[in-house]
């Protein structure tokens, strides 16, 4: 077993904030979420090398096998890259069989400078987030087992999140949030064009924080009034106040077009301030 380096932070304690599942959770705790998840969910930050790896093989079954992205092989079965060892990466499990059903990745600031750049970086101009980035976390990687996407596992991971943007004194999250290329057995950018066509409209961001991507979906040849609804984890930032930063990027690899987005705590609306109440202020 591989002890990991020393974080540029300290791991969260599993004292987990309101939203997280763990076992002797309080029902304030879990207000709102279904009982057949209660004191079934475990969350904690990988501690060793092969905790990383129990996430990294979860994200290759639902990227590769279930998705269909073309990944490195570097190791059979597991999703890697070279960010990977410079995040801390959030894991949820199954109490009952242990295993990892939910997992984000999570680069750090001082860790961004390490590796000379975010994920984010390699698929979108930043320039404009410059002054951000040193209270600006990347969140990536976010992925949820087939069989346990009910809501509570998203909860738990986000509780953790605030959680730990709360304790380092650290205010703003980024990413590429995913919107899948195949529609109706075939490989189409209509979904993701007709999505940044209503998002543009509704959610995004001012201005000062448009970024551009370096390989653009071609949205403007493409049919942007389907009649389709964002995928459930975009639905979700956007709930929780997040933004579009900018129309997406293409990213051929994992088949998917890319919208960057930002959420920042200050606009965490009331009610998920109150359910996260232990990791915001």
């Amino acid at each position: 077993m591989k002890e990991i380096p020393n974080p540029t932070f300290d791991l969260s304690p599993i004292q987990l904030p309101r939203g997280s599942l763990h076992p002797g959770a309080t029902q304030n705790q879990i207000d709102g979420l279904p009982r057949r998840v209660q004191n079934t969910i475990q969350v904690s930050w990988a501690k060793h090398q092969d905790e990383v790896r129990e996430a990294q093989r979860l994200r290759y079954t639902v990227f590769a096998n279930e998705l269909g992205a073309r990944l490195p092989k570097t190791i059979a079965g597991h999703d890697i890259d070279l960010f990977d060892d410079y995040c801390e990466h959030l894991l949820v499990r199954d109490a009952n069989s242990g295993q990892v059903i939910g997992t984000y990745r999570v680069l750090t600031p001082v860790q961004a400078q390490r590796v000379g750049s975010t994920y984010s970086d390699t698929e979108f101009d930043l320039t404009r987030l410059r002054a951000m980035r040193n209270r600006m976390v990347e969140l990536g990687r976010s992925c949820v087992h087939i069989d346990h996407r009910h809501g509570g596992v998203i909860m738990a991971l986000w509780g953790a999140l605030f959680e730990f943007m709360n304790r380092n004194r650290l205010d703003t999250m980024i990413g590429c949030a995913s919107i899948p290329m195949l529609h109706n057995g075939m490989v189409s950018g209509d979904v993701a064009a007709s999505i940044w066509h209503q998002l543009r409209q509704s959610h995004l961001a001012d201005i000062q924080y448009h970024v551009r991507p370096r390989l653009a979906l071609p949205v403007d040849q493409l049919e942007q009034h389907l009649p389709v609804e964002p995928p459930a984890l975009i639905k979700g930032y956007l709930r929780l106040g997040a933004k579009v930063l900018g129309a997406p990027a293409w990213d051929p690899d994992f088949n998917t077009a890319d919208l960057p987005m930002m959420m920042r705590t200050v606009d965490l609306p009331a009610r998920y301030k109150k359910h996260f109440s232990s990791g915001v202020q």
